[in-house]
């Protein structure tokens, strides 16, 4: 290999493309390889500028890279970094890869450039390069499937909870109302059987006037426990949701009396309703809804009001909205109960004596709810108290 003849061989039989260029940058030189790689015949490059295999747009900067090297020749790949490209004669670019090392002869000063067609490691380049693409975008699918699987998974996890809870809160409440109902119940029934006794025993003695006495008694404590099972189908009503509202227009005035004289019945002695009502008489609400909203608040009323004392219920309807009060002169709530006021179950200290369930303002303050309302109250110990309710048309 160290011969004339070898070395001619490695020139003319290497893979890569080999040519020589002088000083001027003219083709002194080229193997076939390089000759095949750019699309001429043999020869036909010799004598040649070496831009003619430079695309267009690189002639100029090429140009200058060409002389910084005449000044300082170093072996070096050519544009380091760079993506390079070499012209064919028909026009069509190529990705190249170069090498030059310069050389001096008694002829002068030469380089000598090794070329490498690189088109089949871009292609496997960008094969991978969309491969890893594809694979970003399945891993991305997947990601946001397992992502979305898991916020199902997180939201079944949150709906269950809040069933439990419910549940939970359910069989509280039904436990609850167990325990309170037993308490409630013995009371009532027990003066129920008190009363029988008495009014036959009475009766038979023709005294009518304690006769009536007690039938009045076993009339309230029916009325206690009627409204024990109403106050508690009520909530149960309302935690399970099966309650809608059923608008329907009417008149106020009328309806009101309408439950002032199905409720007089209740009164203690001397007690009576005073109502007044202001603006328009048609309004457009829930009857049901309202009714139990006023059967709660006026029992109250009378519970907590002492003999010979007036309830008053006042309407005032606008175009808008509803205004409701009622109001009574009974024992008042004081400032501590205030804040738990509608809250289920809760009773005031200065009421445990009076038999309730503690579940009445629970229920207006849901069916205010259920009408788009607002219910607010003044109280004062002793003095009295007043539930004020605006329901939006």
């Amino acid at each position: 290999m160290e011969s004339k003849e070898g070395i001619d061989a490695l020139f003319l039989f290497a893979t890569e493309g080999i040519l020589i260029t002088n000083e001027k940058g003219e083709i002194v030189n080229i193997n076939p390889s390089c000759e095949r790689l750019f699309g001429y015949e043999k020869g036909e490059l010799i004598g040649h500028k070496i831009e003619i295999l430079v695309p267009h747009s690189y002639l100029h900067h090429h140009k200058q890279k060409r002389e910084a090297f005449n000044h300082n020749p170093h072996s070096r790949s050519m544009g380091a970094g760079l993506e390079l490209f070499g012209l064919r004669k028909d026009k069509t670019e190529i990705p190249v890869e170069i090498s030059l090392s310069p050389y001096s002869s008694p002829k002068g000063n030469f380089v000598i450039a090794f070329i490498i067609d690189i088109t089949l490691r871009k292609q496997a380049l960008e094969k991978i390069k969309n491969y890893s693409e594809e694979l970003e975008k399945q891993v991305g699918k997947r990601t946001m499937i397992l992502e979305e699987a898991i916020g199902e998974l997180e939201q079944t996890k949150n709906d269950l909870k809040q069933a439990l809870e419910k549940e939970k809160e359910l069989n509280e409440l039904k436990s609850r109302f167990v325990s309170m109902a037993s308490h409630e119940f013995r009371t009532p029934l027990a003066t129920i059987m008190s009363s029988l006794s008495l009014v036959k025993s009475y009766g038979d003695r023709n005294d009518k006037e304690k006769q009536n006495n007690h039938i009045n008694k076993i009339k309230a404590s029916i009325h206690n426990l009627t409204d024990i099972l109403n106050d508690f189908l009520s909530v149960s009503k309302l935690e399970e949701g099966k309650v809608e509202k059923v608008s329907e227009e009417f008149d106020i005035i009328e309806y009101i009396n309408g439950i002032i004289s199905e409720m007089k019945p209740l009164t203690k002695p001397g007690q009576n309703f005073d109502y007044t009502h202001k603006g328009g008489t048609k309004v457009y609400l829930d009857k049901k809804f309202l009714m139990n909203i006023f059967f709660n608040l006026i029992s109250n009323a009378i519970k907590f009001s002492p003999e010979d004392k007036s309830i008053c219920i006042t309407t005032d309807v606008t175009p808008a909205s509803i205004k409701i009060s009622v109001e009574d002169k009974g024992i008042g709530i004081s400032k501590e109960d205030q804040e738990h006021l509608f809250e289920r179950f809760f009773r005031g200290n200065n009421a445990t004596h009076i038999q309730g369930t503690g579940l009445g303002l629970n229920i207006v303050a849901n069916y205010v709810q259920l009408m788009n309302g607002t219910i607010g109250f003044e109280s004062t110990e002793n003095i009295g108290t007043k539930f004020n309710i605006t329901i939006p048309q």
